[in-house]
């Protein structure tokens, strides 16, 4: 998911069109890494506010999406199978049975969390009215993503400022009123929802075609062919060695990522490395909150507003 804001700032910046089936194949495999983060925070989250139980149910449900990537991707948690231009390989020979299997297992054990967690009497009343803000003031913070919809501001990249084809997609974008530590946990599920009918889409209108751009600067020519042209041979040879050349300019792209916006705003001097590379990530904001939005509250209170940020501290400590 973090990899897709770069590869799309590189592609705005080199004038690179990717073919539709590259944007389906990143749409399925992002709204997957989504459900994942989203598991490992609702696990966590429970835990953090004394259930022991959820976490191990939810970890074994991000190890099936894992299976699934490792599947696809060669990798689990990194596998940086986005590229410029494309994916690094096509979809291999039963990718479609296995992301269905997934899709149709996990609306039933969302409902079985729900009666385990989010209509627990202790769990509500640790979470309900506490850690909350108003939009005014998740706005002036600069708060993105869940935690921003938890105010009933309904602000989504993938509908407001739609990339990679999400306007082909038909999904709702989950808005709760209170802004707080419930709401905000309210919001994360109801998005597993709508990404598992997003990954249904994916699989069910997967365009034929090629896996990465034609675009002979920035994307390695298909291996198949570099055995019948020499230029192909060449090009694929410049590419690995010596890297894309970029020409000069700037772009931004921003997405909505698993914690909210996340972006990438790069200058390129024309060479095969970027001039400075800015990188905007939501948990800085957002934890930057805390001091706020917990004081009056009890110690125990601001572990259940900790887990309910969804914070990664590789976001903070760049």
């Amino acid at each position: 998911m973090n990899n897709l804001a770069y590869v799309l700032a590189v592609e705005r910046l080199a004038g690179i069109e990717v073919p539709g089936r590259v944007k389906v194949i990143r749409i399925m495999l992002a709204e997957l890494f989504r459900i994942a983060s989203h598991l490992v925070w609702y696990g966590t989250f429970a835990q953090d506010v004394g259930a022991l139980s959820p976490v191990f149910y939810t970890f074994n449900d991000r190890e099936r999406i894992f299976g699934i990537v490792e599947a696809i991707c060669g990798g689990r948690m990194h596998p940086s199978w986005f590229r410029i231009g494309g994916v690094a390989q096509d979809l291999p020979r039963g990718w479609d049975g296995l992301i269905m299997d997934f899709v149709r297992y996990l609306p039933g054990r969302l409902k079985e969390y729900d009666k385990l967690v989010m209509r627990n009497r202790i769990f509500r009343a640790r979470t309900k009215g506490i850690g909350s803000y108003t939009l005014d003031e998740a706005v002036e913070w600069g708060v993105t993503g869940p935690g921003l919809r938890a105010c009933g501001f309904e602000w989504d990249f993938r509908k407001k400022r739609p990339y990679s084809g999400y306007d082909q997609c038909e999904f709702d974008i989950p808005t709760a009123q209170n802004g707080d530590c419930y709401d905000r946990g309210v919001v994360r599920i109801e998005e597993m929802r709508q990404s598992l009918r997003i990954i249904e889409q994916c699989v069910k209108n997967m365009p034929q075609g090629p896996y990465k751009a034609d675009h002979p600067l920035t994307t390695p020519p298909l291996k198949e062919k570099t055995m019948h042209d020499i230029e192909t041979l060449i090009t694929h040879f410049l590419n690995v060695s010596w890297g894309p050349v970029i020409p000069a300019g700037e772009a931004f792209f921003g997405i909505e990522a698993t914690k909210g916006s996340n972006g990438y705003y790069l200058v390129s001097d024309g060479g095969t490395m970027p001039y400075r590379v800015r990188i905007r990530t939501p948990s800085f904001a957002h934890l930057q909150m805390v001091p706020l939005i917990c004081r009056g509250f009890m110690v125990p209170d601001l572990l259940a507003i900790l887990g309910s940020i969804d914070y990664v501290l590789a976001d903070v400590d760049r």
